[in-house]
């Protein structure tokens, strides 16, 4: 049986900065996010906040609409956030 992968995006407090990732454990990733205990883009930009997920069957299927995500403008990923969540208000799992 294929592994379950989500794709999601966060963003900062402000609303400013947007980050999108893929995992397949999807509350233990966003903690990690909140701990600030990895290194790189979303703690040196405070990004935490969950505003997008999107549940696959397999993580394969997440992987490629995560790059699909990623390839699309930040208009686009504004129009898919506000889809599911108009205010930006932080998404709980």
């Amino acid at each position: 049986m294929a592994r379950k992968g989500w794709v999601y995006i966060l963003t900062n407090k402000r609303n400013t900065v947007l980050y999108t990732g893929v995992t397949s454990n999807l509350p233990r990733r966003i903690e990690e996010h909140k701990s600030k205990n990895i290194e790189g883009f979303t703690k040196r930009y405070n990004v935490d906040k969950l505003v997008y997920a999107e549940m696959f069957d397999s993580i394969k299927f997440a992987i490629m609409a995560e790059k699909k995500i990623k390839a699309g403008s930040r208009q686009n990923k504004i129009d898919l956030i506000k889809k599911i969540n108009p205010n930006f208000n932080e998404l709980r799992f």
